[in-house]
């Protein structure tokens, strides 16, 4: 019994960990052309992509020098990044969603947050 309770509680307390590094995680919002918007959360590596009340996970791909490429092929999301805009498309329904995206920092002429870190971007 004791052993059983000690189970339960490491679970509880993982999972409620791991929600609270969630919880803490910056969210970005990235404004677009046409009034459309999306947010996206997480690490260079793998974004939460936040698109019309619905949230996919995207993981990075290889992409053109100067651009981050992040997509989930079940979905059919397709984050493309550049250094002055992004650009979401549904490579499924073969349509752009949205286009010139930009986070508030990107408006004041910085490159976007996902490319702190990220090849070729480390500065020296």
């Amino acid at each position: 019994m004791k052993k059983n309770l000690l189970t339960i509680s490491v679970v509880l307390a993982s999972l409620l960990g791991a929600a609270n590094a969630s919880a803490n995680e910056e969210v970005f919002t990235w404004t677009c052309q046409e009034g459309k918007q999306f947010k996206t959360a997480g690490t260079t590596e793998k974004i939460r992509l936040t698109w019309d009340s619905k949230t996919h996970d995207l993981d990075r791909q290889t992409s053109l020098p100067g651009s981050l490429r992040y997509k989930n092929t079940n979905s059919g999301y397709d984050l493309v990044v550049l250094g002055n805009k992004a650009m979401l498309f549904n490579i499924k329904a073969g349509v752009r969603l949205a286009d010139f995206c930009q986070t508030a920092e990107m408006k004041s002429g910085k490159l976007p947050h996902l490319f702190a870190g990220a090849e070729p971007f480390v500065q020296n």
